[in-house]
Order: structure tokens, then C-alpha cells, then sequence
């Protein structure tokens, strides 16, 4: 189950992406011009997405995946163009209803369902595949190998997520952020070695049967995500 530590800070990212910064989201994820540092943002997320779907299989035709923590849809709808049938979750209300409002019915071959909540849920259901783009960033590495092992056992294929690479760049970033007044920061991001994640997957009872396999780091700019890709052994 998740700890106290990932229900507070899961309380706080509804509200940041619910009320303090869901314009500022609306204008990243479109097409409206946005300020230097939020277009290497942009960039590096559209890199991310794509990255995402290439390490599914390019026919997701009566394929079950979970969209774990996905804002305005984005990868959702790609992924129900190549066939999928996509459960898209998000914490954020206001997110879901962009999401819903800019995707419409159009969804291609396959078929997106929309939902407001936790991508922990167990009521969500099995899947084929989850993808976790920049959802789990701001929780701590025990938290994450946790949510992990609930996801891994209604799971069938893969489990590919995304975390913040502790690099020197990053560390500094999230120091001068600390100088922001309170009220204005968004949830902390929580930097995590990758070695030291893949070792506590490796040793998670839940997650026997289960390997890590691919990884890639994106860097643009003010954005630095990296993918890890987990997958039945």
C-alpha cells in the first residue's frame, strides 16, 4: 500500500495541477507560443511521449493500457490511434476535462475512457501495458517501487514510468526553486539515482518475475526526465 508520505504528497499535486497551475499547463501542452525556458519544457516532453510510445508495440489493436497520470491526453490518444483501448487517469479534475474537451470523439482505431483519480486504484482494472509519463517524479524512490508493485500484479507486458535523474544541473535547479515563496512553488521533484531504483526493483518481493530493460534520458533545456522501462521476466 502507498505510505503517508505518497497520500501528502498526492494531495498536494491535485491541488497544484488542479487550481495554481492548470493555465500555465493548458498553454505548455498546446500550441500557443510560451517563453524560452517553457519551450525546451515542451520539447522535452513531446521527446518523452514519443519515446514512450516507441517501446510499445506499434500495433496496439484490443491492447488494455493504463495512461497513469495523463494531464491533457496527449500520449492517451496516440496511443488509441495505433488501436488501444486506454484508460487515461488523472488526479487533476480541471485536466481531464481539457483533456476530454480537446480529444472529443475522435480517438482513431481504438478508444479512450477518461477518469478523475488515483493511478494506484485497483478499481481501474488489468492492463496490457502502464504508462507513467512524469507522474512519479515528485515521489521518493520507496514510494515509487511501491506503486510499482500494485501496478505490476494487474499488469501483463510492461511497465514504463518516467523519474528525475539525480544529476549536478537538477540539484541546483531544485536548490534555487527552494528560494521561491512557499505558496508559489510547485510540488517538489524528487531526484533518484538510477542505479540505486533499478537495485530496489530488483529486490521488491512484489516485483519477482519482473526485470528492468530499457532506459533513456531526455535533457532539454530546463527539462530532464528519464525513462525505465520494466518488463515480465
Amino acid at each position: 500500500m502507498p505510505t503517508a508520505t505518497y497520500a501528502d504528497r498526492r494531495q498536494k499535486l491535485e491541488h497544484y495541477f488542479d487550481r495554481t497551475a492548470v493555465e500555465a499547463w493548458k498553454r505548455l501542452t498546446s500550441d500557443a507560443p510560451v517563453s524560452g525556458i517553457r519551450a525546451t519544457v515542451r520539447e522535452g516532453r513531446d521527446r518523452m511521449r514519443a519515446t514512450l510510445l516507441d517501446w510499445l508495440p506499434a500495433d496496439l489493436t484490443g491492447r488494455r493500457i493504463l495512461d497513469a497520470g495523463c494531464g491533457t491526453g496527449a500520449l492517451a490518444v496516440a496511443a488509441a490511434r495505433r488501436g488501444a483501448q486506454v484508460v487515461a487517469v488523472d488526479l487533476s479534475p480541471n485536466l481531464v476535462s481539457l483533456a476530454q474537451e480537446r480529444i472529443g470523439a475522435d480517438h482513431g482505431r481504438g478508444h479512450v475512457e477518461f477518469r478523475v483519480g488515483d493511478m494506484f486504484d485497483p478499481a481501474l482494472g488489468r492492463f496490457d501495458h502502464v504508462v507513467g509519463m512524469d507522474s512519479l517524479i515528485h515521489y521518493g524512490p520507496a514510494d515509487v517501487v511501491r506503486v510499482l508493485a500494485g501496478l505490476a500484479s494487474r499488469t501483463d507486458d510492461s511497465m514504463l514510468f518516467t523519474f528525475a535523474p539525480s544529476t549536478a544541473f537538477l540539484q541546483a535547479f531544485l536548490a534555487v526553486g527552494r528560494l521561491v515563496p512557499r505558496g508559489d512553488r510547485s510540488p517538489a521533484i524528487v531526484p533518484v539515482a538510477e542505479h540505486r531504483l533499478r537495485r530496489r526493483i530488483e529486490a521488491e518481493p512484489a516485483l519477482r518475475g519482473w526485470r528492468t530493460a530499457r532506459t533513456q534520458r531526455i535533457a532539454r533545456g530546463f527539462y530532464t526526465s528519464q525513462a525505465l522501462e520494466v518488463v515480465r521476466a
